[in-house]
């Protein structure tokens, strides 16, 4: 038998036109396709209608179902017959629909809690002529009021980033906290491609989400830079990323309908890692160079040994200028204008050890103006950069202060020992590296003490009369 009576569903539904499926057979099949449980009860209470997903919860087949009058001693404890018969058969009366909740029996004899959904079924003269009930377990009810739920949850109060992003990777839904991430509306970022939110990073992230829709969700979520563009400017942020792949359920294969992409801004902590890891590195390092140094025979040596150290991981080249005698200027009784005489420096062209040169003691020509010549004069840092030019012009701007070809950052750290100015260190940096920042002068400074205090012991030695050449 099928989940509706033969007799009179025909005449509800009218005559079957010819070559078209008797209207019987169309709503049963239409009963039987539901994913919701179903019964129908006429006015009086004879069950009706039993479609398959109310045998499967209760095991009672449509045969044994429909012609039954209510569900007393069948489908409901006795005890319980009359109070669930009047509550499902009050949805005549009443408008629109009544929900329920009550426990029913299965055929082997347990007991299934449901949630009901039942109203009127009105007759061609508008009077109602019965009942339809649709139930669930309570359940499985509950799960998707909590998946409706946590879905509303995270495009509204979450306090990371959402984004369901289409299979064209365009954000579809963008909770509050992403549009503010974004520093874009809500609605204003949605179908926009993603390089128009993000100046730097779009092509890691769009990487990733071509990723999961080919291969699924990742094992754990992956730290992203990525840079925003914000009214104020471009802000670089680092945004704990995790992703999900999103498959329609009504499919028989799984088909991806896009990702979900939840995000969380660490961009604080992860520059204190940073930071700290940078720290302790260079904390090592002069610890090994002190050590290394106190090896070497001569000062001027150790000197270098300390520069070669402070290179790692900080510069490309490195420079050590010494200050020659001065001579008294023309006229007066003061002292000339600073002259520098190069001591030491890295490879110009391969990397390699400092090497001590400057032997003949010729003294740079450094135009006026030159950051090291300031470096002296002030008794402190200088920073300069080549700035935003072409490759050929930063050449150039490096060539003219006598630098290597290839440095477009420079910093000038003055060298002092008692009280005395001895010269100037200069670590230079190249097109791939950032900008010397306070963080990177403190560190510089620190090393430029221990070359100082080499160089200083090294000309004490030099001007002792037992260590004199005869």
């Amino acid at each position: 038998m099928s989940a509706s009576r033969r007799s009179g569903a025909t005449d509800e539904l009218g005559p079957d036109e010819p070559g078209e499926p008797g209207g019987s057979d169309l709503l049963a099949a239409l009963l039987d396709g539901m994913d919701a449980a179903l019964c129908a009860f006429d006015a009086d209470g004879v069950v009706t209608h039993w479609n398959r997903e109310a045998e499967r919860i209760l095991g009672w087949t449509a045969a044994e179902a429909v012609g039954r009058h209510g569900f007393a001693g069948w489908a409901v404890r006795s005890a319980d017959a009359e109070e669930v018969q009047a509550r499902l058969l009050s949805a005549m009366r009443a408008p629109g629909r009544q929900v329920h909740e009550f426990a029913l029996v299965t055929k082997g004899g347990g007991r299934v809690l449901v949630r009901t959904q039942s109203a009127a079924v009105r007759g061609p003269d508008g009077k109602p002529a019965g009942v339809y009930c649709a139930f669930s377990e309570v359940h499985a009810q509950i799960d998707l009021e909590r998946s409706i739920a946590l879905s509303e949850a995270l495009f509204e109060d979450a306090s990371w980033g959402v984004v369901l992003v289409d299979a064209d990777l365009r954000p579809a839904v963008v909770n509050a906290h992403a549009a503010r991430a974004l520093g874009v509306g809500r609605t204003s970022v949605l179908g926009r491609p993603l390089g128009e939110l993000l100046a730097r990073g779009v092509e890691e992230l769009e990487g990733a989400l071509t990723h999961v829709l080919a291969e699924g969700a990742p094992p754990a979520p992956a730290d992203m830079w990525v840079t925003v563009r914000a009214p104020e400017g471009e802000k670089r942020r680092c945004w704990r990323s995790g992703f999900l792949r999103l498959a329609s359920p009504l499919a028989e294969e799984p088909v991806p309908l896009g990702v979900g992409w939840l995000f969380e801004d660490v961009t604080e902590a992860k520059q204190g890692e940073q930071e700290a890891a940078l720290l302790r590195f260079r904390t090592n390092q002069l610890h090994r160079a002190a050590r290394a140094a106190a090896e070497c025979e001569d000062p001027a040596e150790a000197a270098t040994v300390h520069l070669d150290f402070a290179l790692a991981g900080f510069a490309d080249h490195a420079l050590v200028d010494r200050v020659a005698d001065r001579p008294r200027a023309e006229g007066t009784d003061g002292p000339g204008p600073v002259r520098l005489v190069r001591l030491a420096a890295t490879p110009a062209g391969a990397p390699g050890p400092s090497l001590l040169t400057g032997a003949a003691g010729l003294p740079l020509r450094y135009p006026e103006g030159h950051p090291a010549l300031q470096c002296v004069e002030r008794g402190g840092t200088v920073r300069a950069d080549a700035g935003s030019v072409s490759a050929q012009r930063a050449r150039e701007w490096a060539l003219e202060r006598q630098w290597p070809g290839d440095a477009v950052h420079a910093l000038c750290v003055v060298l002092r020992s008692r009280g005395r100015t001895l010269g100037a260190v200069t670590f230079l940096r190249g097109s791939g590296r950032s900008r010397f920042e306070r963080s990177d002068t403190a560190y510089a400074e620190d090393v430029a003490v221990r070359i100082a205090t080499a160089l200083d012991l090294a000309e004490t030695l030099r001007d002792r009369p037992e260590t004199r050449a005869p």
